[in-house]
């Protein structure tokens, strides 16, 4: 059996494999070469960076490196001692600096980790900012819209254009799928649906005010959410697939002249409320947010008030139309009591003309009907002095149309009336009939 020394011998070296070792150790010391390079133009470029000094010793670490490869080219064939102590300087070099930037690296990764948490604070705030920036543009925004809607609805003083421009300019600026208006009855507790945006339900509907989500809007001077089942809420047609919509519902005070009495308004000077209800489209995801509330409720209390000017012009107008009709009653009274203080003063100078027989009746058509209402309405001033009622009754017999001498017969009557008036006590009733 023969003996084995266990020493594989050194076999000899690829011409091929050595090749490609020289050649990467070629490209390995450009590659370090050039990466200081760029280490240095980063420097320059970034005055704000902190470790300057630590780049300048990474650099070296990597020159090194690449220098150790570069001197490695000349060991893959027979080379002198120069070359070998060259490389152990090279080696030992890199050794050196290698571990102190590896030391240096252990101080300032937590500075560079306190960095990191700077930047993610200062990104949060960032953030933050971003978000009140959009409150506020959406707030402009808001105030923008509420002033248009405000100059669109104080540009007229009438109602149902107030109504229709309200729903119109809300749909359009909140993007609605519906938006409708609730008004009080006046007979009964029911409100019933006077204007809508698309016109989708029959206009009409009643919805009685002692329902609880009625109460619940009534009661509350913000935007409500509603269940879309909800009978204020029943005003688009169910068709096909349908997604639950948005939906939300603020009253609307209802003022009058007259409730302008107390100081405090609208919480108790409204006596009755609108309901205005705001539907977002049912195929989107959207949700109601705060600064659409807030721009619904501004709206409507815009909308209370315009409607308030409204209503004290009605009535004022009513009132002028009244007393312009009261006015011209008593004018024409005045007229005819002038008439008739002249018939009187001819009826004076004729009398010698009545007692020779010479007086002639002025004969022609007239309606007995007006000569009694005129003689009443001559007698009722004078009787609502001595605090007397009079009562005017005309016999269903009494003709329309008569021929006769209507100034005379009015004479006769107003004497007639006069002397009853004038002798009848105060407080008493006065009855003239036909």
């Amino acid at each position: 059996m023969e003996g084995c020394d266990c020493v594989e011998p050194q076999w000899p070296a690829d011409e091929l494999l050595v090749k490609y070792q020289y050649i990467s150790d070629f490209f390995i010391a450009l590659a370090y070469f050039s990466i200081p390079l760029e280490l240095i133009y980063f420097v320059k470029k970034s005055a704000f960076f902190p470790y300057r000094w630590v780049l300048m010793q990474f650099g070296a670490f990597i020159v090194l490196c690449g220098a150790t490869h570069f001197i490695n080219l000349w060991t893959f064939t027979m080379h002198s001692k120069t070359v070998a102590l060259v490389m152990t300087i090279a080696k030992a070099s890199t050794a050196i600096v290698s571990c102190a930037t590896a030391l240096m690296l252990v101080h300032i990764i937590p500075d560079l980790l306190s960095v990191k948490t700077r930047e993610l604070f200062l990104k949060n705030k960032a953030e933050e900012l971003d978000r009140e920036m959009g409150l506020i543009r959406t707030q402009e925004e808001t105030g923008r819209h509420v002033r248009m809607l405000t100059h669109e609805i104080r540009s007229t003083l009438d109602r149902h254009t107030i109504l229709k421009t309200t729903l119109v300019e809300l749909g359009r600026t909140l993007g609605l799928e519906e938006c409708a208006l609730w008004m009080p009855s006046r007979t009964d507790h029911n409100l019933h649906l006077s204007h809508t945006l698309r016109h989708q339900a029959p206009v009409g509907v009643l919805v009685s005010t002692n329902l609880p989500i009625v109460n619940q809007v009534f009661s509350s001077n913000r935007a409500v959410r509603i269940p879309h089942t909800c009978p204020l809420a029943r005003i688009k047609p169910i068709a096909g697939r349908y997604v639950p919509p948005e939906v939300v519902a603020v009253r609307v005070p209802l003022l009058h002249l007259s409730n302008f009495q107390i100081n405090d308004w609208p919480e108790f000077s409204a006596r009755s409320y609108a309901v205005m209800v705001l539907m977002l489209p049912s195929d989107s995801a959207r949700k109601w947010h705060v600064h659409e509330l807030e721009l619904v409720e501004v709206v409507a209390d815009q909308v209370a008030v315009a409607l308030s000017h409204a209503a004290i012009l009605e009535e004022s107008m009513r009132a002028r139309d009244m007393l312009m009709e009261q006015n011209r009653l008593m004018i024409e009274t005045v007229l005819k009591s002038s008439n008739l203080l002249a018939t009187l003063i001819n009826d004076v100078l004729d009398l010698s003309r009545l007692e020779d027989g010479s007086l002639e009746l002025e004969l022609g058509a007239f309606s007995p009907h007006a000569v009694f209402r005129e003689v009443v309405n001559l007698i009722k001033p004078i009787a609502a002095v001595k605090k007397l009622s009079i009562t005017f009754m005309l016999s269903p017999d009494l003709p329309v149309c008569a021929i006769g001498d209507e100034k005379r017969l009015m004479q006769i009557l107003l004497n007639v009336a006069g002397n009853a008036v004038k002798f009848t006590k105060e407080g008493e009733g006065y009855r003239l009939w036909d």
